[in-house]
């Protein structure tokens, strides 16, 4: 079971073509405090382009995961950035299915891009957020 956990939306994606990390922030919905990752290229331009709306002729990855999930009989609830152990961010892909909420260890920017793609919300544990203010 996941930790007491703030709702945040993505505020800001900062792209450097020339440069392996992208950043990107979450705010939190009801308050002032700003969360960020840094992720890969790939991961940002994907959620850039959900941000955006542009299309693509072909799933994307997430697409692919978002279609996977649905297909199987499964319903993504919502994302939580859950932990930070090692300087290393971890997330949780919460999914209902057959009446249960199942959790699924995923990366951080995966599980944003995923949430962006399927429009859930997207969470950060109390105790991630006090760790890096």
């Amino acid at each position: 079971m996941i930790a007491v956990a703030v709702l945040m939306e993505l505020s800001r994606i900062i792209i450097n073509e020339n440069g392996d990390q992208q950043i990107i922030f979450l705010k939190e919905v009801d308050g002032p405090r700003m969360f960020p990752i840094v992720i890969g290229i790939f991961e940002a331009t994907h959620i850039d382009r959900r941000v955006r709306g542009k299309q693509v002729p072909r799933p994307l990855t997430h697409d692919l995961l978002a279609s996977t999930i649905e297909q199987l009989g499964g319903e993504l609830r919502d994302v939580v950035i859950s932990e930070l152990r090692d300087h290393t961010y971890y997330a949780k892909l919460r999914i209902k299915h057959d009446g249960e909420v199942v959790e699924v260890d995923s990366r951080p920017s995966d599980a944003i891009a995923l949430a962006l793609t399927v429009e859930v919300p997207i969470y950060v544990s109390e105790d991630v957020i006090d760790d890096i203010t």
